[in-house]
């Protein structure tokens, strides 16, 4: 009796749509069929048609148009909004995505420096505030509900993100080699990303943003090396996203990232060089 094997072969991710330069890219997050751009010294937040990545509109941040820094956008499907960080004021704002785009803000004084942002399975949005080294969860109304001081081995967080288990996966903006961290909810050390001399990822420095799928794999943009990572949950293995770019410019200080699974896409923003959006589609991890 004879048998064939099957060889099942995945397709490489895809760059199908390049948003040109306006300005450096600090953050990305998308919502359904748009996708939301915030870059730097801006207070506008972009908004682009996430089936053609054409620009429908911008989103103005009231307020004097003095050393804006919006570090940190995430979206929230259930209450249909938008949060901004803005780590100069100490600020979070909410935008109503459906309710014209009404804005209201809350201090995260005297905690300061909130850059990355994300929205947990309570609809809380989960603030990494650098300059006090703590992530923090409000409400939509911004009412503080936790605080957690993170371990004296986990500083300058950049980003934070809330895993299925309850844990957080962490990035710290350092130059120690990994600098991600997964802690429990009183802030204590869970597990520490340690790149193995054998995986050729030893002088991974600077992570920034953070995407963390359904089964909690993790991906981490390392700035200042140019790359996206993937990191299992136990953050025992890593390996690097093949990620084509046309033209030979690769990608240039990666910032901005966002991973929407339900159309196998990986949207990355550059802080530098030509400061892009690339949109990568057919993204299997």
């Amino acid at each position: 009796m004879c048998f064939l094997l099957a060889v099942v072969k995945f397709s490489p991710p895809r760059l199908t749509h390049v948003i040109p330069y306006i300005g450096r890219v600090t953050a990305v997050t998308s919502l359904g069929d748009e996708v939301f751009i915030a870059r730097s010294r801006s207070q506008r937040v972009e908004v682009y048609d996430a089936n053609t990545c054409s620009f429908q509109r911008c989103i103005t941040i009231p307020g004097p148009r003095d050393s804006w820094q919006l570090y940190g956008l995430a979206a929230c499907a259930h209450y249909q909004c938008l949060y901004a960080s803005d780590w100069t004021k100490d600020r979070i704002y909410r935008v109503e995505l459906i309710d014209g785009n009404a804005v209201k803000k809350w201090s995260v004084a005297p905690y300061g420096g909130p850059i990355g942002l994300s929205v947990n399975k309570a609809h809380n949005v989960v603030v990494a505030c650098t300059g006090a080294n703590k992530v923090l969860e409000y409400t939509t109304h911004g009412t503080l509900v936790r605080e957690i001081s993170l371990h004296d081995a986990v500083t300058k967080p950049w980003h934070a993100v809330q895993l299925s288990t309850g844990d957080y996966v962490v990035s710290q903006h350092i130059m120690s080699p990994g600098a991600v961290s997964i802690v429990g909810a009183y802030g204590q050390l869970v597990r520490h990303y340690r790149p193995s001399d054998l995986s050729g990822l030893r002088q991974m420095k600077c992570p920034t943003s953070l995407a963390v799928t359904k089964n909690d794999d993790i991906l981490v943009a390392y700035a200042y090396n140019n790359r996206i990572l993937s990191l299992n949950s136990s953050l025992g293995s890593a390996h690097e996203l093949v990620l084509p770019v046309d033209g030979g410019n690769g990608i240039e200080r990666p910032r901005g990232l966002c991973l929407d699974e339900s159309r196998g896409r990986l949207y990355i923003g550059e802080g530098w060089g030509q400061c892009r959006v690339l949109v990568f589609d057919d993204v299997l991890l």
